[in-house]
């Protein structure tokens, strides 16, 4: 049995949506072997996927190819995560940092963007000295 990939990822709960798997592939963070999966790309059992939700690149084994989502105690049945232990180390280190990688332009400004926008808000005065009355 085959089902497709994007599908796939949603009913394995790996992915909230559909629509978010489908741009993770679309992304290039779906791989199989090293290349990149497309969302309509078929997926059988026995294939051995990877999934890159940075810091971390995890790897399942499809035990089941299906396209409904099934409850999370099913979740044993139809994948097997086979991530190796070194990507949960680098996920906890990532966790220890504190430092949290935040997309350009989302959250509080940092330091050059506020002086970025103090100087683009800062009035110029050209020439102080201008007569309005001169006729």
């Amino acid at each position: 049995m085959e089902a497709r990939l994007d599908k796939w990822l949603w009913a394995a709960r790996i992915f909230k949506t559909r629509t978010i798997a489908a741009d993770a592939c679309k992304n290039g963070r779906i791989t199989k072997d090293g290349a990149r999966l497309k969302a309509s790309h078929m997926v059988k059992e026995g294939d051995v996927i990877d999934v890159r939700k940075p810091p971390v690149t995890y790897s399942f084994r499809i035990l089941k190819a299906i396209e409904k989502r099934v409850g999370a105690k099913m979740l044993p049945e139809i994948l097997e995560n086979v991530t190796a232990p070194e990507q949960y180390e680098l996920l906890e280190m990532s966790r220890m940092s504190g430092f949290v990688d935040r997309a350009r332009g989302t959250g509080r400004p940092t330091k050059k963007d506020r002086r970025a926008l103090d100087d683009f808000n800062t009035p110029i005065f050209i020439d102080t000295d201008f007569d309005f009355d001169e006729d």
